[in-house]
């Protein structure tokens, strides 16, 4: 049996929160189930493992940045807007309840020394999506061959302004959007 779709929401919405806020590993499943208001059985029938449930709301939390990001990039007027609107859709996830501590995707493989097949399937699926996704928007400004090496460059300026954001967490974009600007 199938877990329903209003019960599996509440459950990653439980899982998001705590894995993310307070540790993968210092948050017992059991947490997770408490905070969703299910049990055990009704967990397992949806996931395999705590890693699956890491997995999964990982996924979710990949889908909702990319619809951020895919505003973000609409509202932009020019393409040097829709390159820099990666830091305008960071300020806008950062002010969901899901987005306002840092990054999960970065905490998540910090966690994990050697991460099991799902999760790391999700990490670098997340790693991927950003540096195509720079790439593309960085393409019309730079040239195909310079657009590889100008996303890697920018995945680098977004990864450190999330970590930066652990030792200042009221740190705002401007600082990681002047550098990206002067790398184009």
């Amino acid at each position: 049996m199938a877990m329903r779709p209003g019960t599996e929401q509440k459950l990653l919405d439980a899982a998001e929160e705590l894995f993310f806020t307070r540790g993968i590993a210092a948050t017992p499943i059991d947490a997770v189930l408490e905070r969703a208001g299910i049990s055990s059985a009704t967990l397992y029938r949806g996931y395999a493992s705590k890693d699956s449930l890491v997995a999964a709301a990982l996924g979710r939390r990949h889908d909702d940045w990319l619809a951020t990001w895919d505003r973000a990039v609409d509202r932009a007027a020019d393409d040097r807007g829709r390159l820099l609107a990666v830091f305008d859709a960071l300020d806008a996830y950062r002010s969901t309840p899901s987005g306002s501590r840092w990054c999960a995707f970065l905490g998540t493989a910090a966690e994990y020394v050697d991460a099991p097949a799902d999760v790391r399937g999700v990490l670098d699926l997340e790693t991927g999506t950003l540096r195509e996704r720079l790439a593309a928007v960085a393409e019309p400004l730079v040239g195909a061959e310079r657009a590889p090496a100008l996303a890697d460059q920018l995945l680098l300026v977004v990864s450190g302004y999330l970590a930066m954001r652990l030792r200042d967490p009221g740190l705002g974009t401007d600082t990681a959007r002047t550098i990206a600007a002067a790398l184009i």
